[in-house]
Order: structure tokens, then C-alpha cells, then sequence
């Protein structure tokens, strides 16, 4: 009797997969199969409280679509977001190019503590720190009829005309080091060398600004800005527990949208339509971010 070779090509080229199939085990059941049902939720009437549900096609797609308030959602969401993201940008370059500079070392350090601070805190201790702030006999006010800028105290997240911005500040505030941490390490990556031709070309310092520092950063500026797009795009922990989307729906996002239809008003085909908009919303802009990256990393 021949006994058979073992096939080491096949062992050696498979085993990668091998080591991957319990991490994707878990993420098929925790998340490809739910992303799945709640697509088939989307093409169905009521599901889950219907024990009986059909299929409606895009109907609740159109029904979505046109929804006033999901319409208003989704232009808070893009007026929250888009804000956020350029101030995070402009916030952020502007205190690591300060702290990348030649200061004082202590000094340096006591900044670098105070700056990262609102990074370290949980949604939950910002939206109490800024409601603290802003409510009408909260320190903002306080300052603001000092300076008989107001008559009397603003209900900052209370009004209709003041809570989207109110919001959007306080969350401009808790997501700025991220940027401030991932530019400073750009900073530092620019070589002297540059600094130097660039001294000798007689340039001033807005000059070495923006033809020496401003060309390292602009791959790290854009995959902040995609990845941080994304994530700001889907915020609801902030929202909810400061204004809950209120008042009224001024400042109602499409997260809080979602939540509202599934564990308010139990339409969980409609929820399960928006969620997919939102799905598919992020994956367009993950697509082109993962495209990017492979791109510069070429």
C-alpha cells in the first residue's frame, strides 16, 4: 500500500484562512447576518409586532424618503457633521502646530494635558458638562449678562433656534484631539531638512506653512476628515443625552430617527429602511476611504 504525501503547499497557503475562521465566525453572526435581516426587514410591512408580515417592496423607502422629519434628520445630520469636521480640522491643526513649536517643555506638556482632556471623556460627561454650561444660570450666561450682551439667561439646548448649534459646539469640543494628536505626530514627521532649504530661500513663516508643513499633511488631513465624517455622521450617545433630539425635532439626526421609530414607535420595517440609508450612506464613504488609503499607501 502507497502511503500518500501529506500536501504541505496546501497546509502552508491555507493556514492564514485557518487562523482567520474564528474571528470570522463571530463577525458573520454579530454582524453580515444582522446587516442582512434588517435588509429583508426593509422590503416588508411591520415586522416583528406583525405576525403576519408581506412584502411591500420599496414602498417604505418612498414612505422614508418623504417622511418631513426623516428629510429634516438627514439635514441636521449633514449640517452637525460637516460643521464638526472642519472645526475639528482648523481646532485641531491649530493647537498641535502650538504645540509643535519651540516653547517652554513644561508649559508644552501642561498644554498637551489640557488640549487632549475632552477626548477622555465619555459622551455621557460632556453632554453634563455642557448642559451645566449653557443652561440659563449656568457660567456662559452668567458671562454673557456680566457683559450686557443678553438681558437674561438662554435655554441654549432648550431653544429651537440654538440647541443644532449648541450641539454641534459641544461636540466640536469632545472630538478636536483626535486631530490635534494625529497632526502633531505629521508635524514631527517633516523632515528639518526642508525647514532649512526653506530658511535659506529667505521664506517667512506663512510661506514654510504652506509649501514645506501644509503638503506632509494633507494625506492625514483627508483620511481624518473621511474617517471622522463617517463616525460624526452616526453619533447618537452625545445627541441623545443632551437634547434627545429635541426640542421638538431641531435637532433630531438620523440616528435618533432610527432609535425613535424602533423603541418608540415599534415600525421596525421603517426603522430597519433607515438604518440601511444610513448603512448604505457609510459604506460609500468607506469604500472611497479605503480606496484612498491603498492609493497613497501605493
Amino acid at each position: 500500500m502507497i502511503k500518500k504525501e501529506p500536501n504541505y503547499k496546501f497546509q502552508r497557503t491555507s493556514q492564514p484562512y485557518r487562523f482567520m475562521t474564528p474571528a470570522l465566525f463571530v463577525l458573520i453572526i454579530l454582524m453580515v447576518y444582522p446587516i442582512f435581516k434588517v435588509f429583508y426587514y426593509s422590503f416588508f410591512d411591520n415586522v416583528i409586532t406583525n405576525p403576519d408580515p408581506h412584502f411591500v417592496g420599496l414602498k417604505n423607502y418612498k414612505k422614508i424618503i418623504f417622511d418631513p422629519i426623516f428629510r429634516s434628520s438627514l439635514f441636521h445630520t449633514l449640517y452637525f457633521t460637516v460643521f464638526s469636521v472642519i472645526f475639528h480640522m482648523f481646532i485641531g491643526l491649530g493647537f498641535a502646530m502650538l504645540l509643535n513649536a519651540h516653547i517652554n517643555s513644561v508649559i508644552r506638556s501642561l498644554c498637551r494635558i489640557m488640549f487632549v482632556l475632552p477626548w477622555l471623556f465619555t459622551a455621557t460627561v460632556i453632554s453634563l458638562i455642557w448642559k451645566l454650561i449653557l443652561e440659563p444660570g449656568g457660567i456662559f450666561n452668567y458671562m454673557l449678562k456680566t457683559l450686557e450682551l443678553i438681558p437674561k439667561g438662554i435655554e441654549w439646548f432648550g431653544s429651537e433656534k440654538t440647541a443644532l448649534g449648541s450641539l454641534t459646539f459641544a461636540n466640536i469640543w469632545a472630538g478636536y484631539p483626535f486631530y490635534m494628536i494625529s497632526i502633531l505626530a505629521s508635524l514631527q514627521a517633516v523632515p528639518e531638512a526642508e525647514y532649512e532649504a526653506a530658511l535659506l530661500d529667505g521664506v517667512n513663516g506663512w510661506q514654510k506653512f504652506w509649501y514645506v508643513t501644509f503638503p506632509h499633511l494633507i494625506p492625514v488631513l483627508l483620511s481624518l476628515s473621511l474617517l471622522d465624517f463617517i463616525w460624526t455622521m452616526q453619533v447618537f450617545p452625545l445627541v441623545w443625552t443632551t437634547t434627545g433630539g429635541g426640542p421638538g425635532h431641531a435637532t433630531e439626526m438620523l440616528s435618533t430617527y432610527t432609535y425613535k421609530l424602533t423603541f418608540h414607535q415599534y415600525e421596525f420595517a421603517l426603522a430597519s429602511t433607515s438604518a440601511i440609508i444610513i448603512f448604505l450612506i457609510s459604506l460609500i464613504l468607506s469604500i472611497y476611504y479605503s480606496k484612498r488609503q491603498t492609493a497613497i499607501a501605493e
